[in-house]
């Protein structure tokens, strides 16, 4: 009875090491994925800075009335 106690109290130190492992772990990845969608989005912002100034307009690239379809096809 005495080694299954003794056993269980290792096996329980060794979980409660772990999750705080687990823990430090998750939150540090978490950290470099905010890092990095930040870092996008800045380079996004910096395309978005770089564009001509018709384009940032917000006139469609590819206009649909020049292809022939209708966005409407209520007739």
């Amino acid at each position: 009875m005495v080694f299954l106690i003794v056993v269980l109290v290792k096996v329980l130190g060794a979980l409660r090491r772990f999750r705080a492992a687990s823990t430090l772990v998750g939150d540090r990845v978490g950290d470099g994925v905010g890092l990095l969608r930040a870092r996008f989005a800045a380079l996004g912002v910096a395309f978005a800075e770089r564009r001509p100034d018709q384009a940032r307009q917000g006139g469609p690239r590819v206009p649909s009335v020049d292809r022939g379809m209708k966005e409407d096809y209520r007739g």
